[in-house]
């Protein structure tokens, strides 16, 4: 039976480093493409982040480093001074209504097309993403990335620590490095998109150092407390094919457990799989739980608040909650009181700009917008 909100650690304050966060749910970042062409945020996106302020803390949408690296029409970025004003906007907002915010980070490697970023992709290998791609002008087939050189790889880690320093300059608390899904850092990590033969491809111990690298560059850059990494074991989302999911994490989490990083956030965390207590036991800092919700369907009707606990229980610091946040701006009350949620407008998610399925989901005790 799931306890009673007074009894509940999710609501308990707690912190992150030096943030103070009033409970343990983190808003997960959720690309939404609300923002202009050329990467800056919008002010809609003040106003969505803001409804939301009432999480523990905020880990805002992947974010680009660089052009190379944008994936999908209207995705934010952080490389230019106008995405630093941009963002600035989105933070302040976020304060205001008492809130905290990280920034992913995100580099797409092979997950983007020359028609949305005006360049061509760059990854581990000379590998295409295995299927079509959205684009300013609808699904495309995918195209072969170029090959990274040393030079390439130098300059990208550069570039994350840049990004890091402007996302600092934004007002963010600090950043979130995405080594999941299917995008860069996960493309080095994986035997099916990482062929090289030199210092970064091949063992398990080459094929991690290039996420060390990027890590350590960006912990450099603004201070490991102000920096969280995430990862998906064993995700193939992007047609990833790891390989050796059970070596790789381990020599992963140990090659970064000493350097004092915020946080280590996994993706669709499961308590019953084996590597989930392997990594919280060698985890020596906060680990942030996402629960596994049962992507592509409904969400739970207690919009995970039952899974939440049980990842608490196992052993994770913070729970991570994308879609109930998504279609739940109050998602603490909601969860707290045991308020019924929203449903998630699912059309609305991506690529269709506007407040529909974005700003103008309910609060508890406002009505549904007429039409919906």
């Amino acid at each position: 039976m799931t306890n009673t909100a007074a009894e509940s650690r999710l609501f308990e304050p707690t912190r992150l480093g030096p943030l103070h966060l009033p409970n343990r749910l983190v808003m997960a970042p959720l690309t939404r493409n609300r923002a202009a062409a050329d990467g800056v945020p919008q002010p809609i996106m003040a106003t969505y982040y803001a409804q939301r302020a009432s999480a523990g803390l905020i880990i805002a949408e992947a974010t680009t480093p660089n052009a190379v690296g944008q994936t999908y029409p209207h995705i934010p970025a952080l490389h230019h001074e106008r995405h630093v004003a941009g963002w600035r906007q989105v933070t302040d907002a976020v304060r205001a209504a008492g809130g905290r915010m990280f920034v992913q980070l995100q580099h797409g490697g092979r997950v983007g097309h020359p028609d949305t970023s005006g360049l061509t992709p760059v990854a581990p290998s000379p590998i295409p993403l295995p299927e079509t791609i959205h684009t300013p002008s609808g699904r495309r087939p995918s195209v072969v990335p170029r090959e990274m050189t040393a030079d390439d790889i130098r300059s990208t880690i550069a570039d994350f620590a840049s990004a890091a320093r402007n996302a600092v300059a934004a007002g963010f608390e600090g950043v979130e490095v995405h080594a999941a899904n299917g995008h860069l850092l996960h493309q080095f990590l994986a035997e099916g998109t990482n062929h090289r033969t030199d210092a970064y491809g091949g063992p398990v111990a080459h094929r991690i150092r290039f996420v060390v690298e990027v890590v350590r560059a960006v912990a450099d850059a603004i201070g490991p407390d102000r920096v969280g990494l995430r990862i998906s074991p064993a995700n193939t989302v992007n047609g990833i094919e790891e390989g050796d999911t059970e070596h790789i994490y381990p020599a992963l989490v140990d090659a970064l457990a000493d350097q004092g990083l915020a946080y280590l956030h996994l993706v669709f965390a499961d308590p019953d799989q084996p590597l989930f207590p392997w990594i919280r036991k060698a985890w020596p800092g906060t680990l942030v739980g996402n629960p596994v919700l049962g992507w592509g369907g409904p969400l739970p009707a207690d919009g995970g608040r039952g899974a939440s606990e049980r990842l608490l229980a196992a052993g994770a610091d913070l729970i991570a909650l994308g879609r109930p946040f998504l279609a739940n701006p109050d998602l603490v009350e909601r969860l707290r009181t045991g308020a019924p949620l929203n449903p998630v407008r699912d059309q609305y998610f991506m690529y269709t700009g506007g407040e529909t399925g974005y700003t103008d989901y309910p609060a508890i005790g406002t009505p549904e917008p007429a039409g919906r």
